[in-house]
Order: structure tokens, then sequence, then C-alpha cells
């Protein structure tokens, strides 16, 4: 069975640093017709499981712990028994939404996840939180980026837990080296390519912004 990528899209709110905002996020389903992992539990498991359709869920897999990329693993992973997977860098912004229950496992750069025959490469790629990571499957042409790289630029840095110097770089040394048709699948808004964004992301970065 070949492996393909489902997109669900939930609503909810984002907060930190004192401020919330209303946002729809991009969860992605990577699998078969047997079994599928989850990039990012977003606001509704029900939704999330409903999507699953029955396959058993391998992993929820993090791509950072912004409470809305988070908020409906714990629920998911009762729902399914499947492991919630974080990288360490993260745990105190999961703490301040989950401050009662921890992810299952780690993310470690350069880590393969393999599902339904497909292997996921984990590139820790800190700068809109210090865990982040975006997730290459060369073999679908595709990288799921989180927050750290959208369609028009790189993920927000102004507030807590962020750093600007830091994002360019992943961005620049993880992402930009991709070949240029990789599809680029983002955590809020609409999917991009690596080419698409190399040249404004290059102009981007030289002035400074």
């Amino acid at each position: 069975m070949a492996t393909r990528i489902d997109q669900l899209v939930t609503s909810g709110t984002f907060s930190l640093d004192g401020g919330t905002w209303d946002v729809d996020n991009n969860v992605w389903i990577v699998g078969d017709d047997t079994e599928a992992i989850v990039i990012d539990a977003a606001h509704d498991a029900s939704a999330i499981l409903a999507a699953l359709d029955g396959r058993t869920l391998r992993a929820i897999v993090c791509t950072h712990a912004h409470n809305d990329h988070i908020d409906a693993a714990p629920a998911l992973a009762a729902a399914t028994g499947a492991r919630i997977l974080l990288h360490p860098d993260d745990q105190p912004l999961w703490k301040q939404t989950h401050p009662d229950h921890s992810p299952d496992g780690d993310l470690v750069d350069g880590q393969v996840l393999t599902i339904a025959g497909t292997d996921l490469q984990v590139l820790h790629t800190p700068g809109h939180a210090p865990g982040a990571v975006c997730l290459y499957a060369p073999d679908l042409g595709t990288v799921f980026t989180g927050d750290t790289l959208f369609q028009g630029g790189p993920g927000a840095t102004g507030r807590s837990f962020s750093h600007f110097p830091t994002i360019v770089e992943s961005i620049r040394e993880r992402l930009l080296t991709l070949p240029p048709e990789t599809v680029v699948r983002t955590g809020h808004g609409e999917s991009t390519t690596i080419g698409a964004e190399a040249p404004a992301l290059d102009e981007w970065i030289s002035r400074g912004h």
C-alpha cells in the first residue's frame, strides 16, 4: 500500500506571554491504510481520530511545543496508545500546557522515523522554539516544517523562547539545502516549495529582517 499524506485543519487558540489568539492549524497524517503517524495533534483529538479512520496510530510527533500544536496530544495518546515524541529542548514550553503529562520519547537530530515503509528524518531547526524540528521525507518529496518555515518567510521570533538569528541559521543550513522541488507542508496556511521560498528568503535574510 502506498504511503499518503492527509491534511486536517483544526481550530483553536494559541497562548503565550499573556496573549491569546485564534488560530487554524494543519494536522498532518502520514501513513497507509493500516498505520499512520500524526504530526502536531492540534486542538481536536476527536477530529484527528475520525481522520485516522481506524488506522493504528504509531506516534504523535510534535514539531514544537507551543500549545496550539500539542494541546490535543495527551487525549489522542490516551485514545490510541500512541507515544508522544518531542525534542527535549522544548520541555519548558510543553510543561506550560501539560504540567502533569510528559512526552513519551525524545526526538533527536538525525533520527529516522519509519511509517508504512517510508522514512522521515528529524531535522532539529531551533529558532521559533528551542526544540523545533522539521521532518524530511525524501521518498515523498516533502518536508513538514511546523512553524519554522511558511509560504512567504520564517516563523515568528518575537516571543519567549524564540531567537531570530537561530531560525535564520536553521533555515539556511537545514532547509534551503533540500532539493528545490521539495514540498513544504507548514503548521499553518498553504504549502509551498523550497525552490519557491529560497529567492525571497535569501533576500529577506540579506536585509536582516
